[in-house]
């Protein structure tokens, strides 16, 4: 069928059943949006109010919907300004498809007017990427983009389309099944390696499970508690792998790192063996990995071999998609019942190390944010969306909000801020039946206040929670512990009043200063139709552990 590049673009969306796509329109992209303009009863378009956060949008909606989103820029600041979402969505294995229109073919490379090489630009962060000259290619590139984006350990890709390309004629056809040569992701596990791993988790006297973002990535959830029921074995976490078990499941621990909880570093370091599964063991996460390696059995799934082995050895690695390789061990349990080492004094030893959460009192005219959080979780629905920004109260959230059946959701690899609201409003379009909260700081929410607008305007329910303590509160504590209280560039002087902003865009606010206050804004966060933000004032000095 003869139609422009355009058009083919909006029709290789609907092949691939996207109902919801982000972005920024811009003179070189413009072809492909006016194309989008005759699909809208098909492709809804949402415009953020920075083109970063539409690539966060994007991501939030793929996190929940478990497949590839797309977000959209035009050439030059607009595709550069997608770049920190794309290097977000990548640290954090996120599959999005990333649009952006390019300056003439016959200019490129000429320094006209908002041309930018951002197919170079993006290299290190992207799982791949095309400049798609050719009119002919449209139908295999975005085949292959959506393939590649969504298989194997997932990703970024991005598709770069020059404005004259866009309005060429091609005759369509999409293609129905992708092969690419060079790219052959693994999927089961080898038989004998399962075996082995099985074998030797089994026979562990003081086995561990560690879980990581991967499990979500290949929606093994049910696995990794399936495994660890069964085999009566502790679970821990990295912080892209929270909310896999509820925190009122016996057997889950904690979360590990410099900023996880005692027990759960307790349990890596008096564990024998050491499962890791879809999780790269980053730095945050594990400090003294050779120290580890000397005195713990290593045995290590992921879909990306290159991530085995790199940050931790393993003893016994095992390359294979989380969701695959477990049913393959659960399956050859079920088939040799016997040989499981007796757990429960393991178990004893940890649960002696388990101690009641108790909240320092706050000073007057602020709220102990750990506190409110715990409260907060207790009154949410089970299956609530929880979107944390970056900084202290990312170590908060994933400490002392506890989840029971919801998905906890935050940048862990590239660490970035101003990333929960645009993930917030994604992760919400993808699944409306879930409540979403997102979560920042008064630094954060700063850097994407803007997406409030976005939010009123498609209608979006999410909840916004700011805590205000008028600092960038972890650099802070940082320049406070490390660099003799010598603070600089650290305040939050000039901001505005955040109820006052939130009655400009039409949002109710609430402001949370005492244990009262704080009680009722928590019953609203759980009662109010539509959007709410909750500003929570905190003690300029309250730490992050």
């Amino acid at each position: 069928m003869k139609m422009t590049v355009s058009q083919a673009m909006v029709e290789c969306l609907k092949a691939e059943e996207i109902k919801v796509v982000y972005g920024y329109p811009g003179a070189a992209i413009c072809p492909f949006y006016d194309a989008l303009l005759d699909a809208e009863k098909d492709i809804k378009h949402v415009l953020v109010r920075h083109e970063a956060n539409g690539g966060h949008a994007a991501s939030g909606y793929a996190r929940i919907s478990g497949k590839p989103a797309v977000c959209i820029a035009t050439s030059g600041p607009g595709a550069v300004n997608l770049i920190t979402a794309i290097a977000t969505a990548y640290a954090d294995s996120i599959p999005i498809v990333c649009i952006t229109g390019q300056v003439n073919t016959d200019q490129i490379g000429s320094d006209v007017f908002q041309e930018a090489d951002v197919t170079g630009a993006a290299e290190p962060f992207v799982k791949h990427s095309y400049l798609l000259k050719d009119p002919a290619d449209v139908a295999r590139v975005f085949k292959e983009a959506f393939y590649i984006a969504g298989s194997g350990r997932p990703g970024p890709v991005l598709i770069d389309v020059p404005m004259d390309v866009q309005k060429m004629t091609v005759d369509f056809k999409y293609p129905k099944t992708c092969e690419i040569r060079s790219y052959k992701p693994t999927g089961k596990g080898n038989a004998l390696q399962v075996k082995r791993v099985t074998e030797a988790l089994r026979s562990a006297e003081k086995p561990l499970i560690c879980i990581g973002g991967g499990v979500f990535a290949s929606n093994a959830q049910a696995e990794v508690v399936a495994l660890s029921e069964k085999l009566n074995i502790p679970v821990i976490t990295t912080m892209m792998g929270i909310s896999v078990l509820s925190d009122d499941n016996p057997l889950f621990v904690g979360m590990i790192g410099t900023h996880g909880t005692k027990i759960a570093n307790y349990a890596v370091n008096a564990c024998d063996t050491l499962f890791l599964v879809g999780a790269r063991v980053g730095d945050r996460a594990v400090k003294t990995p050779l120290a580890l390696e000397k005195t713990t059995k290593i045995l290590h799934i992921d879909i990306d071999p290159a991530e085995i082995g790199k940050n931790i050895g393993a003893d016994i690695p095992l390359v294979g998609d989380a969701k695959l390789v477990l049913q393959q061990m659960l399956a050859y349990i079920d088939k040799h019942p016997d040989g499981t080492a007796d757990h429960t004094a393991w178990l004893g030893q940890i649960a002696e190390k388990r101690t009641p959460v108790k909240f320092e009192k706050p000073v007057k005219g602020t709220v102990n944010p750990k506190e409110f959080l715990q409260k907060l979780a207790e009154r949410m629905p089970a299956n609530v969306n929880i979107c944390a920004d970056v900084g202290q109260n990312q170590i908060w959230t994933s400490r002392y909000y506890f989840k029971r059946g919801g998905r906890f959701l935050t940048s862990g690899g590239m660490g970035t801020m101003g990333y929960s609201l645009p993930c917030a409003i994604g992760a919400r379009m993808a699944d409306e039946s879930r409540p979403t909260i997102a979560i920042c700081g008064d630094g954060g929410f700063q850097m994407n206040m803007m997406e409030l607008a976005t939010a009123v305007q498609y209608g979006v329910d999410v909840k916004v929670i700011v805590f205000t303590n008028t600092r960038l509160g972890m650099v802070r504590e940082l320049q406070t512990k490390g660099y003799n209280d010598r603070q600089i560039a650290v305040f939050l002087d000039g901001s505005p009043d955040f109820v006052k902003l939130a009655a400009a865009y039409g949002i109710p606010a609430v402001r949370v200063k005492d244990s009262k206050s704080a009680d009722k804004a928590i019953e609203m966060l759980a009662e109010e139709k539509g959007m709410l933000l909750c500003e929570v004032v905190v003690d300029k000095d309250f730490p992050t552990l």
